[in-house]
């Protein structure tokens, strides 16, 4: 009985719940311990107290966002991809912000610098919308399989993926098409929309894949900041994904408003747009996002994980000194079977 007591306290805490049973939580907008308030200071010093609970802060932050992922693992595939569809007509905001600003400013160094700030635009509005886009999810979905790697697990994660990645890019292509078969912008600003494209095309695979890879940890670590960040969230998106324009590092669903837009005026060809650039920069965008930044995440809480739970077990044995005694005896008959046959002897 002690053995199984001891068991479930250490998975209680990869588990988001405390030996109550009730689901524990860190700075954020996480649901409180007591629902029925409405009291949002109330509920911030809940949730900054359960916080206190956990071995160190990158613990708690891993514990948020791992709960958003269970969440979102547990959603219906519809809602997902309704959700994920607007996300991706929304990003496209980042390629007509941009692009009017190409198309009004001057082609010198600070019209390039005002100009980036363009691209920041779909990435404020997806976040702050909580839509569904596909890179957010390369680290919020994965940290609960990584904690409770199942088959199960993994197959409700591959569902989560195939669906917000279909319904980005199906968003996308909805926006491409109306923005270049509607008249709803200049031939300048169209102009700009290709310039904007084709820069994008110019880089190699790998470049498409080694930028992917840079753009999927900056995504990464804009997820990883957010609960923190409280009030400055719209400036730590800003300076992210502004620092992502800079770069031109490529971004999977942004770039797919960009490559959409090109072929859809002629401007290039299909294959190209799927293997020059979707699939390196997905690869990218991939690897960046969960094979780096969400095992390092996950792998520096492991020590705060086994201090989680040996701290549990003894409060356990505290609680149960009888069982806890017991159960010591019986590891020691096992690890000594002279002790053993002694007792046998002697009966």
């Amino acid at each position: 009985m002690a053995e199984e007591e001891n068991r479930h306290a250490g998975e209680d805490f990869e588990a988001g719940t405390d030996n109550n049973g009730t689901e524990s939580s860190d700075t954020g907008p996480a649901p409180p311990r007591n629902p029925e308030s409405n009291d949002p200071e109330k509920n911030r010093e809940v949730e900054k107290e359960a916080a206190r609970e956990l071995p160190s802060q990158a613990a708690a932050v891993h514990q948020r966002l791992r709960i958003d992922g269970q969440k979102e693992l547990s959603r219906d595939s519809m809602a997902l991809l309704w959700s994920a569809i607007a996300a991706g007509i929304s990003m496209s905001f980042s390629m007509v912000a941009r692009g009017l600003l190409h198309a009004h400013l001057p082609a010198t160094d600070v019209g390039f610098l005002i100009e980036c700030l363009g691209y920041t635009v779909g990435f404020v509005v997806v976040i702050l919308a909580r839509q569904q886009l596909f890179t957010e999810n390369t680290v919020t979905a994965v940290l609960p399989v990584m904690s409770h790697p199942t088959l199960n697990s993994c197959w409700h994660l591959a569902r989560l993926w195939g669906v917000v990645l279909v319904g980005n890019i199906v968003g996308a292509a909805v926006a491409a098409f109306t923005f270049q078969r509607m008249p709803m912008f200049d031939a300048t600003t169209q102009a700009a929309f290709v310039t904007i494209g084709q820069h994008m095309m110019a880089n190699t695979p790998g470049e498409m894949f080694g930028k992917g890879i840079l753009a999927g940890w900056m995504i990464a670590t804009l997820v990883w900041v957010i609960p923190s960040a409280d009030q400055a969230k719209l400036w730590v998106i800003t300076l992210i994904t502004y620092v992502m324009a800079l770069g031109g590092f490529t971004h999977i669903i942004v770039g797919s408003s960009e490559a959409l837009y090109l072929a859809l005026s002629g401007h290039a060809g299909w294959s190209e747009v799927v293997f020059h650039f979707a699939l390196p920069t997905l690869a990218g965008n991939i690897i960046g996002g969960t094979f780096i930044f969400a095992l390092i995440s996950h792998a520096q809480i492991r020590g705060d994980l086994e201090a989680q739970r040996e701290r549990k077990q003894g409060l356990i044995q505290r609680r149960h000194p009888i069982r806890a005694g017991l159960k010591k005896s019986e590891q020691a008959a096992r690890h000594n079977p002279r002790s053993n046959d002694t007792t046998h002897r002697s009966r």
